[in-house]
Parts: structure tokens; sequence; C-alpha cells
């Protein structure tokens, strides 16, 4: 069997992601976030809510005897208040950081400890963004944070990696970690973006023109990309990268 714990899986591409893999009996979804909106025999949720430290630690993987992969999929995150800084407020602030940054580093770390022996594939995806990577305004926090969840991603695989040369270490017990970017996607996020104001964010007619005209990827056609490309890790070259590079 396969266990694929996602986190933000109740809309958006994170439900997509647990959709897709419920079609197949040897996969078990174990769901994280506020709400359930997926009702299945190989579905479990928890309702945590990824803005809260505490919640959050207080998750515990379960061992999995039957393993033959064990993913966590970071999926769930948040823009925040879309405003340039000086404007945001702190709650806002330390919301955003804790879902998108504090959450997945949280649960990566639980993850690891808990199935350091396990001989499955054990595999690590952190939903990664191109805001990560460039600046852009009125999107502090949530540039910030990606970015951040891009760093520690590369961290993780270098300490993997050194793990492995080690003579003492099983290679065959360690993690494989990802960063991936999803590109641009039909979600509420998008819904969110589009009732900013060109005061508060400067790029806000690219994003009308997406919508008008229908270059959005939806979550169901992006989640069967991410999973074509997770079929064989060993084709994946970089910890970070974006779907539309394969």
């Amino acid at each position: 069997m396969n266990y694929y714990y996602i986190t933000g899986t109740s809309k958006g591409i994170g439900k997509a992601f647990a959709e897709y893999l419920l079609e197949n009996p040897s996969n078990n979804v174990i769901g994280m976030s506020r709400e359930c909106s997926i009702k299945h025999k190989n579905y479990r949720h928890f309702y945590l809510d990824l803005t809260v430290a505490n919640q959050i630690s207080d998750f515990t993987f379960e061992l999995h005897a039957n393993a033959k992969k064990i993913f966590l999929i970071n999926n769930a995150g948040t823009l925040g208040f879309i405003k340039p800084v000086g404007k945001l407020d702190a709650e806002t602030i330390i919301k955003s950081y804790t879902l998108n940054l504090i959450a997945p580093c949280i649960l990566t770390n639980a993850f690891m400890n808990c199935y350091e022996s396990s001989d499955a594939e054990k595999v690590i995806v952190n939903i990664s963004s191109g805001a990560g990577k460039n600046p852009i305004d009125g999107w502090a926090v949530y540039c910030a944070s990606k970015a951040g969840l891009d760093m520690f991603s590369r961290v993780v695989d270098t300490e993997q990696k050194i793990r492995a040369t080690h003579p003492t270490e099983n290679i065959h017990r360690g993690f494989n970690i990802f960063s991936i970017a999803p590109g641009v996607v039909n979600t509420n996020m998008q819904d969110q973006i589009r009732t900013s104001t060109k005061e508060n964010f400067s790029r806000i007619a690219d994003f009308f023109g997406y919508k008008e005209n229908d270059t959005l990827s939806e979550p169901k056609d992006i989640s069967k990309k991410y999973f074509d490309v997770l079929s064989d890790i060993k084709n994946i070259k970089e910890v970070l990268s974006s779907i539309k590079d394969y």
C-alpha cells in the first residue's frame, strides 16, 4: 500500500491531489485541513488549523508496516493580505508564515523522525512558487515564505546526501525531497488576487488576463502532471523545479 499525507485537501490543488490518488485502490490518503470535503473509503481526515503552531506540533504520523511508498505533500498555503509592507497587520503576517513555512518545517521534521527506519520509498513534496524566486509587490510575506521553503528543501536534500555517504548509513532508508512550483492554477487564490487593487498590486491586470485568456491550468490537470513526474523520482534532477519543466 501507498500512503500520502497532504495538507490543504479541502479545496484547490490539495483536493485535486487527493482525488487523483484515490482513483488507485492501492493508495491511502490522509488529509490535513480545517475542513473536509472528501468522502472515500481510503481517505482519512485530520481537522487541523495549520496556522496554529500547537496544533501542527501535536500531529502524529502513524507507522505503516506494509507501506511501499510514504509521501508528505506540503500543499497548504496563503497569500495573506495583498498589501505593501507598512500596510500589513501583525496577526496576518504571523498566520501566513505559520501556514506557508512553519507548518511544512514542523511536519517534515516529524515525518522524517517517524519514518527514519522504514524501508518504504519516502518522499517529501513542497508546493513551491515562482514568487519564492522573484519579488512581487504586495506579496512580501508569500514571496519570503516560499523562498524559505525552497531553502529548507535544499538543506534537507544536502543533509540526506551527506548521510548517504556515511559508511554506517543504509542508503535505501533515505528521504527524497522536492520543492515543485505548479505555475498559475485556477484556484481560490487566483480569485483573491483579482479582488486586489492596482494600488496594492501593480500586476493585477496580468492576472485578469490569465483568466480572460483561459491560460490558467486546472487543478485536476496539474495533479496528474505532478504524479506523472513523481512516479519515477530518479528523473527529477533538481530539488527546486517547476511542473512546466517536465
